[in-house]
């Protein structure tokens, strides 16, 4: 009995890290429950949001192009590729696992979408049987792992190894190969009406707004605490207002030439959001969630609990895999054309994104918006370089120098939160 107690504490314990209850009380005590989490080590993307800001600040100093409507917008798309694949990761890194094949795959996957194309599917099928590749990687990457055995770092590379021999099976060496799909392009390439950043800006208020109401009429009919309502009204009206700002600077026209004005909030914006809603939706409001964060917090705990932890672990891999996919189809409409060699280097740079943006590798502690966040940091490093005419060599320096350090916080709060726990 005293086992079983003690498991269901143990869960208990890391439930709060996936649907966000945490401390419950007044706005005072709101405060005073952060605080007190950030002295025990769990600074979640403060770090990264803090980098954010001094890294714009510092390249709007230095270049006078990184503030203009063009670059903020140009932005948005660049990074809309390297935030979908971090997302995806997130999935596998919560469990103390790792995706070294997710980049190959997605490139394998769009070499599948061309030749689908070239047979005459229409995109949406093609795109389709290029989503099912990517799950039954994920799925046998899964089995893997969570059967056999295998470490994900062995397997995973394998598959990065493997793969890259298959893109030139189905490609050959001709290189490149064009993809003339014009909804395709229009997704990275084009933007949405004036009104239609409005209206994703109202929906994107609209639904958070109602799953916080949904939160807290769910715990008070469960006779739980709630957190005060004046929170939820702070976190949506802060969304709301600095929502507003991109939308209406995305709205201005950013175009040289007159002639061809360039208005309205990219396409891949909204897509991008969606996935991050949907994605932290099943981390933090569903029963699967809650069982990924329990594996990734404590697998054998999670398992005495009797928790699937092998069907948890396959099903976060397929997550990753298929979502992988979605920011190859991102790859090919930036740059209109699918390639053999896709995907080889972006992988590392989503494990950084994530890492960067305070999902731990340890398992158990991130979220999605974390992941976009150092997604954001990574993608203003790169461009903010790129305007001071710096060297690619440079911005690899400042990358891999931002992910140690982020990878050192991370060491050392967990550290610290596990020395705090011992102590209590």
């Amino acid at each position: 009995m005293s086992k079983q107690n003690s498991t269901t504490e143990t869960l208990n314990n890391l439930a709060p890290q996936a649907i966000g209850s945490g401390h419950e009380g007044n706005l005072r005590d709101q405060v005073s429950a952060y605080i007190s989490r950030l002295k025990n080590g769990e600074m979640g993307a403060l770090p990264a949001i803090g980098a954010l800001f001094i890294i714009g600040a510092l390249f709007s100093i230095l270049s006078p192009f990184f503030l203009t409507k063009l670059n903020i917008a140009n932005l948005f798309v660049q990074g809309a590729e390297l935030t979908t694949l971090a997302v995806a990761l997130v999935f596998v890194i919560l469990l103390a696992e790792i995706d070294l094949s997710a980049g190959v795959t997605a490139g394998v996957a769009m070499d599948i979408f061309y030749l689908a194309l070239k047979g005459g599917l229409p995109w949406v099928p093609a795109f389709i049987i290029a989503l099912v590749f990517g799950a039954l990687v994920g799925w046998i990457l899964g089995f893997f792992v969570s059967k056999i055995g295998v470490p994900s770092f062995v397997v995973t590379l394998a598959f990065y190894l493997g793969f890259q021999g298959l893109a030139l099976v189905l490609l050959g060496d001709g290189g490149l190969f064009r993809v003339d799909v014009p909804d395709v392009k229009a997704i990275m390439n084009s933007n949405l009406p004036e009104w239609g950043g409005w209206v994703m800006l109202l929906v994107m208020v609209a639904v958070s707004l109602s799953m916080g109401l949904w939160d807290r009429k769910r715990r008070a009919d469960q006779g739980l605490a709630t957190r005060p309502i004046s929170l939820l009204i702070s976190k949506v009206s802060l969304m709301a207002v600095l929502g507003a700002v991109v939308v209406y600077v995305l709205n201005m026209n950013r175009s040289a030439n007159m002639i061809h004005p360039i208005i309205g909030v990219p396409i891949v914006i909204p897509i991008v959001i969606g996935i991050i809603f949907v994605g932290t939706f099943v981390l933090d409001r569903t029963r699967f969630g809650r069982h990924l964060y329990a594996v990734g917090g404590n697998p054998e705990a999670a398992r005495r609990a009797g928790i699937k932890v092998g069907m948890i672990r396959i099903a976060a891999f397929m997550i990753t895999s298929t979502l992988a996919v979605v920011s190859g189809l991102l790859h090919v409409s930036r740059i209109g054309v699918v390639e053999a060699s896709a995907g080889r280097t972006i992988v590392l740079n989503g494990v950084a994104a994530a890492v960067v943006g305070g999902v731990s590798l340890f398992g158990g502690r991130g979220r999605l918006v974390h992941a976009a966040v150092g997604a954001m940091v990574l993608a203003i490093i790169d461009n903010g370089l790129g305007l001071l005419g710096l060297s690619a060599g440079i911005s690899f320096i400042v990358t891999g120098s931002v992910l140690a350090l982020a990878a050192t916080i991370d060491a050392l709060s967990r550290k610290r939160s596990g020395g705090s726990l011992q102590r209590s």
